[in-house]
C-alpha cells in the first residue's frame, strides 16, 4: 500500500510538471502568434479615411488660424486661395491680431505661418512653443552695398558696420552672421551689427553710417536693375546657400498633438501650394497684389518672385540644412541655451507631410 500510495504521488508530481511545462510552452509561442495577428490586421488609413478620422479631432470643427503675407512666406495664404485647405475638409482663417507671429503661435493663439529659419529656429530651440514642420522655398535675401562704393568682398567690410533692419537675432541679422562666418570672418568680433530700418539704409550707406545692409532681393530690386546697389553675398545665388530653404512653415506643439491628421493635411496644402507657385508665378503675384500682400509693379514683382526655387524643396533637403543651420549657429554663438545639435534637432524639426519626399 506505501509503494501504490508513493507510486501515485511520484504520477501526480510528474502530471504537474508536465501540465506545467506545457502551460509554459503554450505562453511562450502563443505570444508572437499574438503579435503577428495583430500586425496583419492592422491596417493603414487610406486618405479618404483619414480625412474622416480627421473630424473627430478637437480643433476639427473651429478649424485653424495662419498667419498670411506676401512674396516668399505666402504659401499659407496661397492654400487657402487655391482651396487646398477646403479640399481636405480644413478651416483656415487668417489671423489678424496685433501679436507678433511667433508670440501668436507660441501661445496657440494662431497655428500656422511661414517666415524665415533665420527668425524661426532660435525661439524654438529656447522653448517658445512651436516646431518647424516642412521647408518653404530657397532664396530672398542678400547682402547689399553701393554699387560704387568699392567693395567688393566681405573681407573689405571688415570693421564695419552692417545693417540688420529686423533687429539683431531675426531674419536678417543671423542670415548675415552667416555670410560672415562663410568667408572666414568672425561676425561677432570684425563686424559690427547695428539696426537700420531699410528705408534709411541707402542714405545711411552714402553717409557712411553703414557700409551695407542684409535685406530681402524684392525691397533692392530696383536698386540693383538701375546700379544704385550690388549684392556681395545672397541666399538667392550663391551655390553655398542654395542647398538649403530660406523659409520654412512653422506650427504650434500642442496643435500638432491634439490634432495630428489635420497637421497632415495643412502641411500637404502648403506643399502643394509651394509649387503651385512656382509653376504660376505670374498669376499668383497678381492674387497677392490685388490681396494688398504685396505692393508694386506687377513684371518687377513677377521677376524677383522668379529668382526663388520654388517647389522644390522636401523633407529630407530641409532636414540636411536645418541640421548644418543649427550645427553653425551652436557654433558662431547664435544659439547658445543648447550645445546638442541632436537635441536641437529633436525639439524644432516635427515633419508632418511622410509622403513629401521627391526621390
Amino acid at each position: 500500500m506505501k509503494r501504490f500510495i508513493s507510486l501515485a504521488i511520484v504520477m501526480a508530481m510528474a502530471l504537474s510538471l508536465f501540465a506545467g511545462c506545457a502551460k509554459e510552452e503554450t505562453t511562450t509561442t502563443a505570444a508572437p502568434a499574438g503579435e503577428a495577428t495583430t500586425a496583419a490586421t492592422e491596417k493603414v488609413m487610406t486618405e479618404a479615411e483619414e480625412l474622416e478620422a480627421m473630424k473627430s479631432e478637437p480643433a476639427y470643427e473651429e478649424g485653424f488660424k495662419f498667419f498670411a503675407s506676401g512674396g516668399c512666406t505666402s504659401a499659407p495664404w496661397v492654400a487657402d486661395y487655391l482651396g487646398y485647405f477646403e479640399e481636405y475638409g480644413l478651416k483656415g482663417e487668417v489671423y489678424m491680431a496685433g501679436d507678433s507671429w511667433k508670440e501668436a503661435l507660441g501661445t496657440n493663439s494662431a497655428q500656422v505661418a511661414v517666415n524665415h529659419i533665420a527668425t524661426c529656429l532660435v525661439p524654438a530651440a529656447n522653448d517658445v512653443n512651436y516646431a518647424i514642420v516642412n521647408g518653404a522655398m530657397i532664396g530672398c535675401q542678400s547682402l547689399w552695398v553701393l554699387a560704387d562704393s568699392g567693395y567688393e568682398s566681405l573681407e573689405d567690410l571688415k570693421g564695419k558696420k552692417i545693417s540688420a533692419p529686423n533687429g539683431i537675432g531675426n531674419s536678417s541679422y543671423n542670415i548675415g552672421a552667416r555670410f560672415f562666418d562663410a568667408d572666414g570672418i568672425n561676425p561677432l568680433t570684425e563686424v559690427e551689427f547695428v539696426q537700420v530700418e531699410t528705408s534709411a539704409c541707402v542714405p545711411a550707406m552714402e553717409s557712411g553710417e553703414i557700409a551695407a545692409v542684409v535685406a530681402g532681393d524684392m525691397w533692392a530690386w530696383d536698386m540693383w536693375k538701375n546700379g544704385q546697389l550690388k549684392w556681395l553675398r545672397s541666399i538667392t545665388w550663391d551655390e553655398d546657400f542654395t542647398d538649403e530653404p530660406c523659409c520654412v512653415t512653422v506650427m504650434n506643439k500642442d496643435f500638432i498633438n491634439e490634432n495630428p491628421l489635420m497637421a497632415k493635411y495643412i502641411t500637404k496644402a502648403i506643399n502643394r501650394a509651394q509649387t503651385y507657385i512656382g509653376e504660376n508665378i505670374e498669376e499668383i503675384t497678381q492674387a497677392q497684389i490685388d490681396e494688398g500682400l504685396l505692393t508694386g509693379d506687377l513684371d518687377k514683382l513677377v521677376e524677383c518672385m522668379t529668382t526663388y526655387q520654388w517647389g522644390t524643396v522636401d523633407n529630407q533637403f530641409t532636414e540636411t540644412a536645418l541640421r548644418k543651420i543649427v550645427e553653425d549657429y551652436i557654433r558662431i554663438g547664435l544659439l547658445t541655451t543648447m550645445k546638442d545639435a541632436d537635441k536641437v534637432m529633436e525639439k524644432v524639426w516635427w515633419p508632418q507631410d511622410p509622403d513629401h519626399y521627391f526621390n
